[in-house]
């Protein structure tokens, strides 16, 4: 009689774990990466918000680099910003705390783009909140602005 109990206990053992890895395998993960429903207009805003990183501004004593320093983002309208870099050095653009976005990840040009913008490059970051995002070149830390994504009233 203790054998079979025995028997019992292993072979429910392996039916819970098989169970367990099918539901992590086959709900939890893909639930887990799925990415988010959000509207059309969000995802493809129809406009873009430009902002230039201007020649000179790999030196402290630029005052101007990122062109404009505030951009301002319309959600559903212009919400995807598209960085120029125009100066003859590489730049980043980096979020100052961090900030991952529900679509496109990490508010970092480095983790999206893999590299630097190099001169003549651009990086591209969909915003799909209302907030305030300021955001730095990792090189050139006096390199400052943010971007504000504001609702669309429209």
């Amino acid at each position: 009689m203790a054998n079979h109990a025995g028997g019992i206990s292993i072979i429910t053992f392996i039916v819970a774990v098989a169970v367990s890895m099918g539901y992590y395998q086959f709900v939890y993960v893909p639930q887990a990466n799925a990415r988010p429903v959000l509207p059309e207009e969000i995802v493809n805003p129809p406009e873009v918000t430009n902002v230039q990183i201007v020649e000179g501004s790999a030196l402290e004593s630029q005052t101007r680099n990122f062109v404009p320093k505030d951009a301002r983002a319309i959600l559903g309208l212009s919400n995807k910003v598209v960085w120029t870099n125009n100066d003859g050095t590489s730049h980043t653009v980096t979020s100052d705390d961090g900030y991952h976005d529900q679509l496109s990840g990490a508010f970092a040009s480095t983790e999206q783009l893999g590299a630097l913008i190099n001169p003549g490059e651009t990086f591209e970051f969909i915003f799909t909140k209302e907030g305030e995002y300021p955001y730095h070149c990792d090189p050139h830390p006096w390199m400052q602005a943010t971007v504000v994504v504001v609702p669309n009233f429209a």
